[in-house]
């Protein structure tokens, strides 16, 4: 599959993301989501892109474009599949999960496994650190959506259901989109789904009903004699 360019409708989209920050720069991060949600990954024309519009070096773009592990250099499936092996959900059975699916799949970390004939989706696989959902351990995430409490056979029921073109929900968030439409909607563009499928879970309120059982609430905040100087010398400037 051939690359798209970097067209005149894409550059208007990075510079109405660059307007949105006081200190355009900031605006890198959704940036570079756009030039994937378009090209797939991250390119050297949209390295370059990116650069021009906010007036850095194409070597500023391409160091925050390899720090972080969400933006990729090559090709990633229709569905990215990202299997937490931190600490929590690796002993609740992520690695197991994770292995089973690299064997299933044929695949080692971070790559796409082969379109076989009758599939009309691709999926790649990669383990990753902590989702913040431990709470729902072992966590697969698909396309940056949560997918919780997996099993090795439930994760590989998923990932054929995707490779089929099936029609998947994530446990907390709408039906699956592809990866190109999540990089679109990171780059700060809604696709008006934010309201669709389940939000918090009855795992993740578990604390909050305990306190509201017992009566607890948070401790009033505590003023230090630095916040009080702090008033005081606001207080005088006005």
């Amino acid at each position: 599959m051939s690359t798209p360019p970097i067209d005149d409708k894409t550059i208007g989209e990075l510079r109405e993301i660059a307007a949105r920050y006081p200190e355009a720069r900031s605006g890198l991060l959704p940036m570079l989501h756009l030039v994937q949600s378009v090209q797939g990954r991250i390119t050297p024309e949209g390295i370059e892109a990116c650069a021009a519009i906010l007036d850095i070096s194409p070597a500023e773009v391409n160091g925050v474009a390899t720090f972080y592990t969400m933006y990729k250099k090559h090709g990633v499936g229709d569905y990215h599949v990202g299997v937490c092996t931190n600490t929590l959900c690796a002993v609740m059975g992520g690695d197991e999960i994770f292995a089973r699916l690299k064997d299933h799949l044929d695949v080692g970390n971070d790559e796409v496994a082969v379109q076989r004939q009758g599939d009309s989706r691709t999926v790649s696989l990669e383990h990753i650190e902590c989702n913040a959902a431990c709470d729902y351990a072992p966590v697969v995430m698909v396309n940056w959506e949560f997918m919780d409490n997996q099993t090795p056979d439930s994760a590989v029921q998923m990932v054929e259901a995707l490779r089929a073109g099936h029609d998947v929900s994530s446990t907390r968030g709408p039906k699956l989109c592809t990866w190109r439409e999540a990089e679109r909607v990171l780059a700060g563009f809604p696709d008006g789904r934010v309201d669709e499928g389940p939000t918090a879970g009855p795992a993740s309120l578990v604390g909050l009903e305990i306190a509201r059982e017992r009566g607890w609430s948070a401790p009033d905040a505590v003023t230090t004699p630095a916040v009080e100087a702090e008033k005081k010398a606001e207080g005088s400037d006005g």
